[in-house]
């Protein structure tokens, strides 16, 4: 088999191989097995005709149709014998067979760029810090409340304190429905904050049995898209707020808390550990921003397209049925966040290199305080758990991680200020 690598830039290869007939013949071979059982041949029960009356009916096809799979049969074997050290998918570039005398492929694949390590410590940084105020207590107060309402029917809206059902009946631009668009039991809350503020205002007074119109255009991060439909009213009903007293608090922490003011001072606490877990990610965001920056070096494609691939599945998840629109513009979503997908690959790049030279990793000390954190969590025994995760790259890979973090936190010069006060 011959072989040769190409240098198409710092982290990019292409890698040419040339593999005789005698050297296809037990990856054809295992083909022919594969495609055995599914092959029909009369006179035989299905799978069952002899393997050489199946290589001289079809084994032109199979040969053909396995080519893809050989090629990346080949390269694998290639990048173990000669200890390449490929990162991301491989890419078929061009494959030429001739039946009976040899197969020739090139495949690209990218490397991991030489990186040298420079400023990644004492990295200054200011922390944002917020004070928690009593209007923040009693919004998430109403919060609650309205978590553990109930609804009455009314005939109509009289303020934002209602939910309205509806079947939406998406419209073309002229204003005639689209066929297979209607939604029956569409569910509007009218105080909810991220309810658009289109539809509170077509439903701030809905009646049942009207009908209302909404056209505006909505706004998904990078992406947006075209709202025309009409909203008929099935049913109005309205959100009626427990009273907070000591048996409204009882009743929602399970006898945890027995009075409204212990309630409102848990609400307080638990709203200053939120902000204070906000407001180290704020430091940390900071301080990997200014590693980036530190740092310039070529990013392979492949991590690149592997995360743009991840924000695309992310993005199915906003639509029915995990689809995205017929409208939707792929091209344009990968150019709107490449950026955010070129900086994600350079910090994972990054990420190892500082681990490495840092020589951090899990201990069996990490390992043991985790399973003490999670055994009651999850009803397993500790010990147990501690034997699982000396299993586990990825308990060990998140452990890690976390470590990570805590050094470049401990590392940094952080700088407090007012929460207004910064730019």
């Amino acid at each position: 088999m011959e072989v040769t690598v190409k240098e198409l830039t710092e982290v990019s290869r292409e890698i040419e191989i040339t593999a005789e007939a005698n050297e296809l013949t037990s990856h054809f071979e295992k083909a022919y097995k594969e495609y055995r059982p599914k092959i029909e041949i009369h006179g035989f029960r299905k799978g069952k005709a002899p393997l050489d009356l199946v290589k001289k009916l079809y084994g032109e096809v199979i040969e053909n149709d396995s080519l893809e799979t050989v090629a990346s049969e080949l390269y694998r074997q290639v990048v173990k014998e000669k200890e390449l050290k490929p990162i991301g998918e491989p890419r078929l570039v061009d494959l030429n067979f001739k039946r009976g005398e040899s197969l020739q492929c090139k495949i690209q694949y990218d490397i991991r760029p030489k990186i040298e390590l420079k400023q990644y410590k004492n990295i200054g940084v200011e922390k944002a810090v917020h004070t928690v105020t009593e209007k923040e207590v009693e919004e998430e107060i109403l919060r609650l409340r309205r978590v553990n309402s109930t609804l009455e029917k009314v005939k109509n809206a009289t303020d934002s304190e209602h939910v309205v059902t509806v079947t939406m009946q998406e419209l073309d631009e002229s204003g005639t429905p689209l066929i297979g668009k209607k939604s029956e039991n569409v569910r509007f809350y009218l105080a909810d904050e991220e309810l658009e503020q289109p539809f509170k205002d077509a439903l701030k007074s809905a009646e049942v049995g009207g009908e209302y119109r909404v056209n505006f255009e909505h706004q998904h991060g990078e992406h947006s898209h075209k709202v025309n439909a009409q909203l008929k009213v099935a049913r109005v009903e309205k959100v009626v707020l427990p009273q907070l007293d000591d048996a409204f608090v009882a009743k929602i922490t399970k006898e945890k808390v027995k009075s409204v003011q212990e309630f409102r001072k848990g609400i307080e606490v638990d709203l200053v550990a939120y902000w204070k877990e906000r407001e180290r990610r704020q430091v940390l965001n900071a301080v990997t921003e200014n590693i980036l920056k530190n740092h310039e070096f070529p990013v392979p494609e492949s991590l690149v397209n592997g995360v743009l691939e991840g924000l695309l599945e992310e993005m199915k998840n906003d639509y029915p049925d995990k689809k995205l629109p017929p409208n939707f513009e792929v091209k344009k979503f990968y150019e709107q966040n490449r950026s955010y997908a070129e900086a994600q690959s350079k910090w994972a790049l990054l990420r190892e290199e500082i681990i490495k030279k840092e020589n951090i990793a899990a201990d069996e000390n990490d390992l043991a305080k985790l399973a003490e954190q999670e055994a009651g969590k999850i009803g397993i025994d500790k010990d147990r758990l501690v034997s699982y995760y000396k299993t586990s790259d990825q308990v060990k890979d998140r452990i890690v991680g976390t470590k990570l973090l805590d050094f470049l936190l401990q590392s940094a010069k952080v700088k407090e200020v007012p929460e207004q006060q910064t730019a």
